[in-house]
Formats: C-alpha cells, sequence, structure tokens
C-alpha cells in the first residue's frame, strides 16, 4: 500500500512568515508547564516570581536607558524636537499611553512626545493584529510626521521582528533622526541599526508568546524610566515634586495646593490661593511667594533660568 504524500505548509502565503520558536518570547516556560491545572494561589505566585524577572532584566538595562535619555531624548526635547513611539499590539499601547500622561504630568505640549500605533487610533481600543505587518506603513508614518533631524524616534517591538517598527526606525534614520529599538529578544536577522538598543530580556513567558505580560511590563518600566528622567533633566521636576503639572482636574489641584505648601510652607488655603493667582501654574505660585515678586516677574525670572525652579529661587 503506497503512501499519501504529506502536504507541507505554503510559504508563499502572505500569513506564513520564518519559524520563530528560537526567539526567547516564543518559548515555553517550564515553571509554568501546567498553569491550567495549578491553584489559582500558587498561579499568582508564579506570576509574581516572573514579573520580578522583568523588573530585574530592566535593571540590567540601566546603563542603556541612561544613554538613550542623556544623548538622545533630552537633547532633542530641549532644542524643540519631538519624541516618537512606533509600536504594535501591546508595545504601541504602552508607548500611547506613556505620551498621553506627559501633558498633564509635566504640562508637555501634546506633540512633544507622541506615540504612533499601527493600525491607527482605532487599534488601540481593538486589536488590529495584521497592521505590525506592513514596513512600507511604519515608514509612511514617519513620513507622515515630517520626521527629521531633532527627533528621536523609538521603535517597541517585544519578539524583535515588527515590520512595521523596522520599516520606521529604517526611515527615521534616512530622515535624520536619532533611533532607539526597545525589544525583549536577543538581535535578529535585519534588525535595524539604530543609535542605542535597550534589550532587557526577560524570557518566556507564563502564557507561551504572550508578550503583554512580563515583556509589556518590563516595556512600561523603561518608557516610565525614559520620559520621567527626561523631564526631570528638563526641569520640570524640583526635588521630587512635580512643579510643572498642568492642574486640569480637582485631583490635580489638591495635588498641586500641596506642592505648594510643601515648597513654601504655607498653609492648604493659602497655597490655594496663590495656585488661583497664577491660573494653576505650580511653578510661579512658588516663586511668586518665596521671592516676593509679582507674577509677570516671576515668568520672567522663570524664563531666564531656563525653567529651572532652583535657580529661579536663588538656591
Amino acid at each position: 500500500m503506497t503512501s499519501k504524500a504529506q502536504p507541507t505548509a505554503d510559504k508563499s502565503h502572505p500569513l506564513v512568515s520564518e519559524d520563530r520558536a528560537h526567539l526567547l518570547t516564543e518559548q515555553r516556560l517550564k515553571e509554568s508547564m501546567n498553569l491550567d491545572s495549578m491553584s489559582t494561589e500558587d498561579a499568582v505566585a508564579v506570576m509574581n516570581a516572573q514579573d520580578m524577572r522583568a523588573v530585574e532584566a530592566v535593571a540590567a538595562e540601566r546603563q542603556n536607558v541612561a544613554r538613550a535619555v542623556d544623548e538622545l531624548v533630552v537633547p532633542a526635547l530641549r532644542d524643540g524636537g519631538r519624541l516618537f513611539y512606533f509600536g504594535a499590539g501591546s508595545s504601541g499601547r504602552i508607548g500611547v499611553l506613556d505620551a498621553s500622561e506627559c501633558p498633564p504630568t509635566y504640562r508637555a505640549d501634546p506633540n512633544m512626545v507622541q506615540g504612533i500605533m499601527a493600525g491607527g487610533d482605532c487599534a488601540v481600543f481593538r486589536s488590529r493584529e495584521g497592521a505590525e505587518d506592513s514596513a512600507e506603513t511604519g515608514a509612511k508614518l514617519v513620513d507622515e510626521k515630517n520626521v527629521g533631524k531633532g527627533d528621536v524616534v523609538m521603535g517597541i517591538a517585544a519578539g524583535g521582528t515588527t515590520p512595521f517598527v523596522h520599516g520606521a526606525l529604517r526611515r527615521a534614520t534616512e530622515r535624520g533622526a536619532k533611533t532607539i529599538f526597545l525589544s525583549c529578544v536577543q538581535p535578529v536577522p535585519n534588525e535595524p541599526k539604530v543609535d542605542v538598543v535597550i534589550r532587557p530580556l526577560t524570557g518566556p513567558e507564563v502564557v507561551t508568546g504572550s508578550t503583554r505580560l512580563k515583556a509589556g511590563t518590563a516595556t512600561k518600566l523603561v518608557l516610565n524610566q525614559i520620559t520621567t528622567l527626561s523631564f526631570v533633566r528638563l526641569n520640570k521636576v524640583y526635588g521630587n515634586l512635580m512643579v510643572d503639572l498642568k492642574a486640569s482636574n480637582a485631583k490635580l489641584w489638591d495635588r498641586a495646593a500641596r506642592i505648594v505648601s510643601s515648597v513654601t510652607g504655607l498653609d492648604r488655603d493659602r497655597a490655594i490661593d496663590l495656585l488661583r493667582g497664577t491660573d494653576g501654574h505650580v511653578k510661579l505660585a512658588i516663586l511668586v511667594h518665596k521671592r516676593k515678586i509679582g507674577v509677570m516677574e516671576a515668568k520672567d525670572l522663570l524664563e531666564k533660568s531656563g525653567g529651572n525652579l532652583r535657580a529661579a529661587i536663588g538656591e
């Protein structure tokens, strides 16, 4: 009896790509092999332990994160440039999240830090998994944003291979922008050449291939560090107080009042009075009190100091 030939995969199909089994994020985690039969408490313990590995992986990349901040992002933002995050899926959503928090936290212009998502804004809320497969789309969006010299483009690809991200990084380099690549796997073939690579090797996921877990946690931690420390260097923080926050709701007005009270020693009511006189501008409120000057003079002083509250106070 003759045996039938076994069917072979049609590698010409657009959705058939190279074997990714060698990538760390696609391998199976020994500790979660029996995840479906564990008690929930035991499964939580496994996830907690793996989350700590994400933290350790980010800590191992601290020199590269610091380089990205000091050599690329701060100089760009200080001179009027922009920081773009390009990503797909969870990586893209984390970029959008981080970018969206910069205006209220640091009174940053909304265009200063931007998250660009494969599949467009609607992909933030509803998954469009195929959108990540086009390098041309990533490059086109770089063109549409008129990225150029003075800007920074950070590509985020947990598994390292996302064509949308690769395309964006290559086009950004062609247009003269500085580039950063954040990946949670070892170097892959045809990886774009960039100025700084940040590579927290988070390893296999609790659910195999689900990079929204450890890799996503590591991504969020890295972006936290990049924007937080960049804005610290841009004089948006005094001590550890967000003195450039935009008091746009009740919670932020309360925080602004507590910041003014902490720096000036005034009670809450007096701090609120100062803030009302400066339209909720924390730095100005502090300067008006500390230097015993008017609002316009405080604005001039702050401008001359480059926004550095410590220098404007005279400390």
